[in-house]
C-alpha cells in the first residue's frame, strides 16, 4: 500500500514513522513530504532510506492510498484537493476540517464506522485533548448517557510541538544556571509556571482549545452533551492529563464505572490510592494506551462521577489515533 506522510520533519510526523513500523503497517511504498525547508532531509524506515520531497501542487500522490498529514490547518486547506484528486484517503491532524459536516471526526476506540462516509476524502484526527477524554468516557456514556461533562486539562508542552519541548527544556537549565529564561512558544515562561491560556480567546470567554473540546465531543459522541473545559498548560514535557467530573442520565457507581473502563479499548485503569497510584504524565509518556484514575462519586452531584485521565498527546492523541484510523479502514476493507 502506498502511503504517504505530510509534514514527516514535525514532532507527531516523527512519530507517524515510529507508530507504523512499531505496528507492522502494510506500507510497501512510503512517500515523505514537507516544506521547502525540510525538502531533501533523509528518514529511515523499515530499513529503508527516504528523502523528503517539498509538497507542491502536482501529481505525486497519484497512486497514494492513505495520506497522513500534520502540517497545519493552512496546509491541510491549501493542499487537500492535491492530496485527495486521485483517491487517496487523507487523515487529516489538524483542525482544518474538524467541523465540516462531510467530514467525519473519528476516534477507533468510539465511533469506528463514521470513517467509512467520507465523501471528500478526508478523516478528521481530533483535538489530543479530546481524543483522550472520549476514550475515557465511551464506556460510561454506553452505560448511561453523559448530559453534562467539566474538564481542566494539564497539558504538556508536546501539544506545542518540537521546539516547545525543547524550549521547556532549555528553560529549565537557563533558571538553574541563573541565566533569564528565553521565551518564544508560549505567552509566558512554561518552566516552574502553569498557564491558563491555550489558543486564542474567543468572545464568550472560553478559548478556542476549549471550544474544540465542546464541539468535537458533541460530534464524536453523537450527543448534545454540554461540554465547559478549562485548558492549562503545565510543564510536563510530553502526555497530557485531564480532570473531568460527569453528570448521567441515572448514577454510576464506581464499581460499575471501574468494570466498563478495565474492559474498554485502549483504556488501562491506575485507581488504587491507598498505595499511591495513579496516572501520571511522566509514566504515559511514549505509551499508547490513555490511563484513568482516581474514579470516585462526585459529592456535588448525585448523578455525578469524577476521574483523572492521562495519555500521550503525541501517539493517542496524534499519529497513534490516525495510524488506528487507517488500520480500521483496511480491516474494513473500506479503502
Amino acid at each position: 500500500m502506498k502511503t504517504a506522510i505530510v509534514g514527516v520533519s514535525g514532532a507527531v510526523g516523527q512519530e507517524f514513522l515510529r507508530v507504523l513500523e512499531q505496528r507492522n503497517f502494510p506500507a510497501d511504498e512510503l512517500v515523505l513530504f514537507g516544506s521547502s525547508r525540510s525538502a531533501g532531509k533523509e528518514y529511515t524506515f523499515k530499513g529503508k532510506r527516504y528523502i523528503v520531497k517539498e509538497l507542491q501542487k502536482n501529481d505525486d500522490f497519484k497512486g497514494v492510498k492513505i495520506a497522513f498529514v500534520s502540517a497545519g490547518a493552512g496546509t491541510s486547506k491549501e493542499f487537500a484537493e492535491t492530496i485527495t484528486k486521485y483517491g487517496a484517503i487523507m487523515i487529516d491532524n489538524s483542525s482544518a476540517f474538524r467541523m465540516d459536516e462531510n467530514v467525519p471526526l473519528v476516534v477507533p476506540e468510539v465511533n469506528p464506522t463514521d470513517a467509512k462516509i467520507c465523501p471528500r476524502g478526508i478523516i478528521a484526527n481530533p483535538n489530543c485533548s479530546t481524543i483522550q477524554m472520549v476514550v475515557a468516557l465511551k464506556p460510561l456514556n454506553d452505560i448511561s448517557p453523559i448530559t453534562r461533562i467539566h474538564v481542566a486539562t494539564y497539558q504538556s508542552a508536546s501539544g506545542a510541538g518540537a521546539a516547545a519541548m525543547t524550549e521547556l527544556q532549555e528553560q529549565h537549565r537557563q533558571i538553574i544556571q541563573g541565566e533569564d529564561p528565553k521565551v518564544e512558544k508560549f505567552a509566558y515562561q512554561l518552566a516552574f509556571n502553569v498557564i491558563p491560556h491555550i489558543d486564542v480567546f474567543l468572545e464568550n470567554g472560553y478559548t478556542k482549545e476549549e471550544m474544540k473540546m465542546h464541539n468535537e465531543t458533541r460530534k464524536i459522541l453523537h450527543s448534545p452533551v454540554e461540554v465547559s473545559a478549562t485548558c492549562v498548560r503545565v510543564p510536563a514535557l510530553r502526555a497530557h492529563s485531564e480532570a473531568v467530573w460527569i453528570e448521567t442520565a441515572r448514577p454510576i457507581s464506581v464499581k460499575e464505572a471501574v468494570a466498563a473502563l478495565e474492559k474498554a479499548d485502549g483504556v488501562v485503569v491506575i485507581d488504587n490510592p491507598a498505595e499511591k497510584k495513579y496516572p501520571m504524565p511522566l509514566f504515559a509518556a511514549s505509551t499508547d494506551p490513555v490511563y484513568v484514575g482516581r474514579i470516585r462519586q462526585d459529592i456535588a452531584n448525585p448523578n455525578g462521577l469524577s476521574f483523572w485521565c492521562v495519555g500521550d498527546q503525541i501517539r493517542k492523541g496524534a499519529a497513534l489515533n490516525a495510524v488506528q484510523i487507517a488500520e480500521y479502514l483496511i480491516k474494513e476493507q473500506a479503502l
